[in-house]
């Protein structure tokens, strides 16, 4: 499972990207950051959006194919619990500290040391294969322990316990690659060379979508073979445990030719005391915080969810345990990863150097324009996810069974608008990290956690378990929205007056405005055309089509129509690029 919020192994997808110019508040200066991006950058961008959104795709398939192999009940739980702990587990230990406060001194060390921060960067390599290195190894021995925490609910079943282990065994090592993958990513991204970080995660997909497509041509898929943890072979299982280990193995392992054609060459380095690693390590206390905050939050996502699922699927209802949380989850993320990681990947960097030059004013112009910038495609996403949820997951996940399929579903619906205020937190939090300020998002994601599990355990609580897992859905996005009042509160006081709230604001409440009425029409669309066209793939596949033709054939106009001025440079620019 990639996990939401600051880290993972989608890690990759915390680089930040787009360089953008600072343009006066008028109305006719107004731009989009693709009429404002200087054509290098642009061209970055457009390398960084294009590889995310491949990455997005294959990963998509990949949940397919998983879906195809194993369904979407306590089979599938009990491997996207095992897959979920190396991601959870390293972005505890070193994940968070790499990706927010090691670009910063990456940046630093290529400025100001003779070398051009070579040194710097081979001894942060060699500190990050020694310590990943001796932790995997623990992890490993200690699996069964790992998974008793994680779902405490399949100790009384000892098939899936089994299984659960032996995936767990297989899984856990990949950690130590996604240190790898992110630690040459952020030095390729510190020497400017931003594409290789969203393109080989694409790699990895193509090797869990042939191992788990093999599964199938070798076992059938869990609809027809009616497979569990209990008749699941031990061959089936170490097949798909070696092709998870293999994909992230050679994800990592092709960032290697990328920093050479850079000039850089891989040396470890011992000599670690008194070259500036200290500093950092002592910046990462609080991202270590920070992270076993979230990260404690998701364990206790993970345990609910299983439990609620096992309790869902045998009173009939599959597709309502941990396996719909990750996969609504991450077809949720998709815009987010897509757009506004893409507007902020190479801003980081820039915001960076106008913090430590105390422009203030700068800081806080870039931080608007990545929030109106990526609220544009946000906004309306989100309500399309609302209106459209049911249909696109049918349609996508048609293998794993009718009923599943609905499940996650609902669940993606519950997802939907929590997507405007995830993302606003995501920019708003680059503007602490630029000022090498990890504290204040320790504490700004304590409040996030704190609401999540909170929400998470009334819905278990209150909720019939098919819903339970919906209702916690709908409480992760809840937590944004407090995690923003608190984020946004805490950087204007950073920055010594207004975030520029006002346009911002009338910005999201105009794109809304516009949303609102298009996903009505389109979710009332699409429920007719389900309930009136048969089999299910069919109607499912025509709702979408038509549902997503009427929400943006009424969208664009309204958006228009409200003088938002983003979307009006959008839409000119789409049109210059079509040649009208």
């Amino acid at each position: 499972m990639n996990l939401a919020g600051e880290g993972s192994h989608g890690a990759a997808r915390d680089f930040e990207t787009l360089q953008l110019r600072r343009v006066p508040d008028s109305a006719s200066a107004v731009n989009s950051v693709v009429t404002t991006a200087t054509p290098g950058l642009m061209k970055s961008s457009a390398l960084m959006a294009a590889g995310t959104l491949m990455s997005r795709l294959t990963g998509f398939l990949r949940t397919l194919v998983m879906g195809a192999a194993l369904g979407v009940g306590t089979l599938n739980d009990t491997y996207q619990v095992a897959n979920t702990l190396p991601t959870m587990i390293y972005v505890l230990v070193g994940g968070g500290a790499l990706n927010a406060v090691f670009i910063p001194q990456l940046v630093r060390s290529m400025k100001e040391n003779s070398d051009g921060g070579a040194a710097y960067a081979n001894r942060l390599i060699t500190l990050v294969i020694s310590f990943l290195g001796l932790t995997t190894l623990v992890c490993v021995v200690a699996a069964p322990e790992f998974i008793r925490v994680m779902a405490p609910s399949m100790a009384d079943r000892p098939d899936q316990m089994r299984v659960a282990v032996t995936f767990a065994r297989y899984c856990l090592p990949t950690m130590f690659f996604m240190g790898i993958h992110v630690v040459l990513g952020q030095i390729l991204n510190a020497r400017g060379r931003f594409g290789a970080m969203m393109w080989t995660p694409v790699l990895n997909n193509i090797l869990v979508i042939v191992a788990f497509g093999s599964f199938v041509w070798v076992f059938g898929t869990a609809a027809h073979s009616g497979m569990s943890a209990s008749s699941i072979t031990p061959q089936g299982v170490r097949l798909l445990g070696i092709g998870t280990l293999l994909g992230l193995t050679v994800q990592a392992l092709a960032m290697v030719p990328y920093l050479r054609d850079s000039g850089f060459r891989i040396r470890l380095r011992l000599d670690w005391r008194g070259h500036g690693l200290g500093k950092a390590l002592g910046l990462a206390k609080w991202t270590f915080l920070f992270v076993l905050v979230n990260q404690a939050g998701m364990v206790v996502v993970t345990r609910l969810a299983t439990a609620a699922g096992a309790t869902a699927e045998k009173a009939g209802h599959p597709g309502t345990g941990i396996t719909a949380y990750n996969y609504a989850l991450l077809l949720w993320q998709m815009p987010q990863a897509v757009i506004t990681v893409s507007v902020m990947t190479a801003i980081l960097p820039r915001i960076a150097r106008a913090a430590v030059d105390g422009d203030h004013g700068a800081v806080r112009d870039d931080i608007s324009q990545g929030l109106r910038t990526s609220a544009v495609a946000i906004v309306p996403c989100a309500f399309a996810f609302l209106a459209l949820g049911v249909p696109l997951i049918q349609l996508l996940y048609a293998g794993a069974g009718e009923d599943g399929a609905r499940n996650i579903g609902f669940v993606l619906m519950a997802f939907a608008l929590g997507l405007i205020p995830y993302s606003v937190q995501y920019v708003l939090l680059r503007g602490f990290y630029a000022y090498e300020d990890t504290r204040t998002p320790f504490f700004n994601t304590l409040v996030v956690a704190l609401v999540n599990a909170a929400g998470s355990f009334a819905a278990y609580l209150l909720l019939p378990a098919r819903w339970a897992v919906a209702g916690m859905a709908f409480a992760y996005g809840l937590a944004y929205v407090i995690g923003v009042g608190v984020a946004w509160k805490r950087l204007r006081g950073r920055l010594g007056g207004d975030l520029d709230g006002r346009r911002v604001v009338r910005t999201y409440v105009r794109l809304v405005g516009a949303s609102l009425p298009a996903a009505l029409a389109a979710g009332a669309a699409a429920a007719w055309l389900m309930t009136a066209i048969h089999p299910p793939v069919v109607a499912a596949l025509t709702a979408l089509t038509a549902g997503a033709t009427v929400l943006t054939g009424l969208f664009v106009p309204l958006a228009r129509l409200m003088r938002i001025d983003e979307v009006n440079a959008m839409v000119t620019m789409l049109r210059t690029r079509l040649g009208r």
